[in-house]
């Protein structure tokens, strides 16, 4: 994703991929929440996840699904879409742009000095690059490399996670003791997907069948006549974050970033938008419109967002435990998420349309997304989103039209006259006053907003897009 924000900004990047190919073993991470969809959508992508999967209400918390369908957004649910698809269309997407991919290598060491970082990859060859960014996982070499601490808290429970093949039929469905949850179903081609957790807590992420058989006997009584398995590995709910997520010109990004339990489903979606938050400013910075200072805005605004899902995974992890007082917990959860205000907030969060960067006072819209509103323009009807397709950041003049003047700034900033005559609503918080102006980040969320004058408009483009081009 972050390759694919970089070319779109016509920045030179390459990937290092330590896959020969794009194929991916097993099904991991299962679906998208609504606001990755969003931005998918924000570039003209979403069609191409949407047509692959099925639209369902994938935002839960507790067990409790949490249904979005009213919420003020034109993807109102979640998608199921197994992370082998998700990345073999994405993959193609970055393909169209022309990014070059170093496939079967890896990065082995790095040095980086006052104008870029020298990069040594598993064959011998170096590449040498401005920046250097660590999407490489949980247990990250570049962010290893870089000295960047990864605090947090060890692992209390692990789980096996396979697609076997069995000579009976299993015992679908999910159970839950007192040490956590487990369950077993059949996949379409008649395989069984297991998600099972173990005796004690298991290390490393190479567990063998006889481990899954040892597992399925402990907790069925019986192996259900396991015969192989196409893929098998462990997970934990090991919760850390990179204390930075930039040491001079390197930089983190998804797990190596943050790591935590699956429960909830934030991984993948989190990691999707540090690319998309990230991208643009450090395009930037690159092409030498903006300072470098930049790029602390990336930490300042996604650290945050990364450490309160981390604090709702170890929740929800405490509360897939069965024993009686954390049964009542969870009764006394399910009771809440049933009521119409802790649900809209819990769902909102879950599903990332309340992520809220502090851009200061002012203006309800300011630091949250921008909605995907209709609107009417000189060439016709469009959609806010259809606006970010290339990238870049648009003023959306929604009054009189040639009263806001960005002329230094038009080399960076797309301007667009329109009119919109419906409500402004955002999710949990309600309706908002209507706004006659505002400055849009690529990254969607809103960065200006005017309301009848020019006030603070100068300032928030040399903030987030460079300063004026001398005339």
């Amino acid at each position: 994703m972050l390759a694919g924000e970089l070319a779109l900004a016509r920045i030179d990047v390459a990937v290092v991929e330590r896959r020969e190919s794009q194929d991916l073993p097993g099904s991991r991470a299962g679906g998208l929440h609504a606001r990755t969809i969003e931005v998918l959508d924000q570039r003209g992508i979403a069609d191409r996840f949407l047509s692959q999967g099925q639209a369902v209400q994938v935002a839960r918390f507790a067990q409790v699904t949490l249904d979005i369908s009213d919420f003020p957004t034109r993807h109102n649910s979640g998608l199921a879409l197994w992370q082998s698809r998700f990345e073999r269309i994405l993959a193609d997407w970055v393909g169209e742009l022309k990014v070059p991919i170093y496939r079967g290598l890896e990065v082995t060491s790095f040095a980086q000095d006052d104008s870029g970082v020298d990069v040594e990859l598993s064959d011998g060859r170096s590449l040498r690059a401005k920046y250097l960014v660590g999407c490489d996982g949980g247990r990250s070499l570049v962010r290893k490399r870089a000295g960047i601490d990864f605090p947090g808290w060890d692992a209390t429970i692990s789980y096996l996670i396979a697609e076997v093949e069995m000579t009976e039929e299993p015992a679908s469905g999910i159970r839950r003791d007192e040490k956590g949850t487990y369950a077993l179903g059949k996949l379409e081609d008649g395989r069984v997907r297991i998600v099972l957790r173990e005796e004690q807590v298991g290390q490393g992420d190479g567990p063998t069948l006889g481990d899954v058989r040892e597992a399925l006997v402990a907790l069925y009584g019986t192996d259900f006549g396991l015969r192989s398995a196409s893929w098998l590995s462990r997970f934990t709910d090991m919760t850390r974050q990179a204390a930075s997520y930039r040491n001079g010109r390197v930089l983190l990004a998804g797990d190596a970033a943050h790591v935590h339990s699956p429960m909830g489903g934030q991984g993948l979606n989190l990691g999707v938008q540090d690319a998309v938050n990230l991208g643009w400013k450090l395009a930037q910075v690159v092409r030498g419109t903006s300072p470098e200072s930049l790029l602390a805005t990336y930490q300042s605004e996604r650290h945050p967002v990364a450490a309160r899902a981390l604090r709702k995974t170890m929740a929800q992890t405490a509360l897939s435990r069965g024993d009686e007082r954390m049964e009542a917990v969870r009764e006394t959860m399910s009771e809440l998420l049933e009521m119409e205000e802790p649900r809209k907030r819990y769902a909102a969060m879950m599903s990332g349309l309340d992520i809220h960067y502090d851009l200061g006072q002012g203006h309800p819209l300011l630091g949250r997304r921008m909605p995907d509103l209709d609107l009417v323009t000189d060439s016709g009807p469009q959609r806010v989103f259809a606006l970010l397709h290339d990238a870049r950041p648009v003023l959306l003049d929604l009054g009189e039209p040639g009263a806001l003047d960005i002329a230094p700034w038009a080399d960076r900033v797309r301007r667009i006259d329109a009119r919109y005559a419906g409500a402004w609503e955002l999710p949990v918080f309600g309706a908002v006053s209507a706004p006659a102006a505002v400055l849009i980040r690529p990254d969607g969320h809103v960065a200006w907003v005017g309301e009848g004058s020019d006030r603070g408009l100068r300032e928030a483009l040399t903030t987030w897009f460079g300063p004026p081009t001398p005339a």
